[in-house]
C-alpha cells in the first residue's frame, strides 16, 4: 500500500498574468469585481474556476490521459431523464416517446421535481442540476428494461392518476364555489392518489444517481436536497476567488463586424445597385475586456478525499491509490485549466502561470493578505514595484518564507514557473532551502 501522506492539506497558490480577456462576466456581460484593500479588483469566481478544473480532469480521464485514465467520472446535468430515455430507445429497442415518458415518471416518483409539463423546453428537465456518475442513465435504462412489464403497468397507472389530479386542479382565476362538508368528504374520497414507485425500482434509481466511485464527485462534492435519502458528499477541494493584485483596469473594446456579401458586391463593382445599403459595417458593438495579474488559491483536503472514496465503497488500499491519482490530476487541472468564456476571440485558455507554489500543512493557508496593498506598477525610481507579475512573485515568496518561519507544520514547499524572467528572478532571490524549484506539474505534489 502507498505510504499515507504526512499532512492533511495541500495548499496551492498561483500568479498569472492575462491580457485583454473576459474569463467570467456578470448578468450585464461586465467583468466581475470585488473591493479589496480599498480598491476595486477584477475577479474570476471560484465557481468558474472549479468547473473549468473539473471538466478538464473529466475530459482527460475519459480520453485515457493522465493519472485518472479510465476512472469513473461524473456529469452534472438536468437531462438525466432524457439521457436515460435515449438509452432505453437505442440500447433496448423502446419507442422514443414511451421511453422518455417512463424515465421521467420513475425519476419523478423517486422524489425529483421536473419542469412545467406544459412547457416543452423544460418538461423533461429536473428542476436542479444533478451531479451523478456518467453511467447513471445507462443504469436507469437497464433496470427499467429488466422490469419492463411491471414498470409499464405501474407507469400507466401513475400517468392516469397524474392526469386526473391535473384535471381536478382548479384553473387560475376560477371562482371557487362554496362547498358543504358532504361535498368535501365526497370529493376527498374520490380523489385519485399517485401509486408509489416499487421499492426495487426506487432503490435502483437512487443507486444509479448515487456518487459511487466517481472521482470528481469525491473531489468537488455534491448536494442534492430533493431526495433526503440520496447521499450528499462534502467536497475535498476548497477554491478561492482569483483577484488582481493591483487595481482593476478595464477597456470597452469597440468592434465592427464586416458583412461578407456587402464587401463582395463592392469588390466586384456592383455597389451601384443600391449604394445606401452598402454603407457602414455589418454590425457594431462593444465588449468589455480586462488585463491584469491575478492571485489564485486552492486547497486539497487529503483526509476528506480518502473518506469520500471509502464511503463510495473502496477498500483502504484502493482508496489510497485513487486518492494519489486524483491529487496529481487536481494539481494538473489547477495549473492548466481555464474558464472558456470568449476563448476563441481572446485565446485566454492558452495562458500559463508565472509561478505556482505548493506546500503541505496541517491546516489550509490562504495568502490573499500578501496583496491587500495593491501593487504599484510604477518603476522603482518613481516609488513603485515595477511590473505586477514579478512584484507579485516577490510578495508571495516573501509572505510564504515569513509564515513558514512561524508555522512548524509547513513542509515540502515547491515552486514551478513557465516564465523565463521569473526563473531568473528565482535564482536572484536565492530561495530558502525549504523551497524546491521543479519543472513539471507532477513534481508539485510528493
Amino acid at each position: 500500500m502507498t505510504e499515507a501522506p504526512r499532512s492533511q492539506y495541500l495548499s496551492l497558490h498561483l500568479i498569472e498574468t492575462l491580457a485583454a480577456v473576459l474569463p467570467v462576466r456578470d448578468e450585464n456581460a461586465q467583468p466581475k469585481t470585488l473591493v479589496f484593500g480599498g480598491v476595486e479588483r477584477h475577479m474570476i469566481t471560484s465557481q468558474a474556476r472549479r468547473r473549468a478544473e473539473r471538466v478538464h480532469t473529466r475530459d482527460r480521464a475519459n480520453a485515457g490521459r493522465g493519472a485518472l485514465s479510465g476512472r469513473s467520472m461524473g456529469v452534472r446535468t438536468r437531462e438525466w431523464a432524457i439521457l436515460a430515455g435515449r438509452e432505453l430507445e437505442t440500447e433496448h429497442g423502446w419507442d422514443r416517446d414511451e421511453a422518455l415518458a417512463t424515465t421521467r415518471a420513475v425519476m419523478e416518483a423517486s422524489g425529483l421535481k421536473f419542469g412545467d409539463p406544459k412547457k416543452r423546453t423544460v418538461a423533461n428537465l429536473t428542476r436542479v442540476l444533478i451531479f451523478a456518475p456518467s453511467d447513471a442513465a445507462a443504469r436507469i435504462a437497464e433496470h427499467i428494461a429488466g422490469q419492463e412489464e411491471a414498470i409499464r403497468a405501474w407507469r400507466d397507472e401513475y400517468l392516469t392518476a397524474q392526469a386526473e389530479l391535473a384535471a381536478r386542479k382548479p384553473r387560475r382565476g376560477a371562482v371557487k364555489k362554496e362547498e358543504t362538508s358532504e361535498d368535501a368528504e365526497s370529493a376527498s374520497s374520490a380523489k385519485p392518489t399517485l401509486p408509489p414507485l416499487p421499492k426495487a425500482t426506487r432503490d435502483a434509481i437512487l443507486l444509479a444517481l448515487a456518487p459511487r466511485d466517481a472521482i470528481d464527485i469525491a473531489l468537488y462534492g455534491r448536494f442534492l436536497a430533493e431526495i433526503p435519502d440520496s447521499p450528499n458528499v462534502d467536497g475535498a477541494v476548497q477554491t478561492g476567488h482569483a483577484f488582481t493584485v493591483h487595481e482593476a483596469e478595464q477597456i470597452e473594446d469597440f468592434y465592427a463586424a464586416a458583412d461578407d456579401a456587402k464587401l463582395d458586391r463592392k469588390r466586384n463593382a456592383l455597389s451601384f445597385l443600391d449604394a445606401a445599403d452598402d454603407a457602414g459595417a455589418g454590425m457594431t458593438g462593444y465588449q468589455s475586456l480586462i488585463s491584469g495579474t491575478f492571485y489564485r488559491h486552492a486547497v486539497l483536503d487529503r483526509i476528506q478525499l480518502r473518506t469520500n472514496l471509502r464511503v463510495a465503497g473502496m477498500d483502504e488500499e484502493e482508496a489510497e491509490t485513487a486518492a494519489s491519482e486524483a491529487e496529481k490530476e487536481f494539481v494538473t487541472a489547477f495549473v492548466e485549466a481555464f474558464p472558456e468564456a470568449k476563448k476563441n476571440s481572446t485565446a485566454s485558455t492558452g495562458s500559463l502561470p508565472a509561478l505556482v507554489l505548493a506546500f503541505e500543512g496541517e491546516r489550509p493557508y490562504n495568502y490573499a493578505s500578501a496583496f491587500q496593498r495593491p501593487v504599484d506598477e510604477r518603476s522603482a525610481s518613481a516609488g513603485g514595484e515595477g511590473p505586477a507579475g514579478p512584484a507579485a512573485v516577490r510578495r508571495l515568496l516573501r509572505h510564504h518564507t515569513f509564515v513558514s518561519g512561524r508555522r512548524e507544520d509547513l513542509e515540502n514547499a515547491r515552486v514551478l514557473t513557465y516564465d523565463p524572467e521569473i526563473d531568473t528572478l528565482l535564482k536572484e532571490l536565492g530561495l530558502p532551502g525549504s523551497v524546491s524549484v521543479v519543472e513539471r506539474t507532477g513534481e508539485l505534489t510528493p
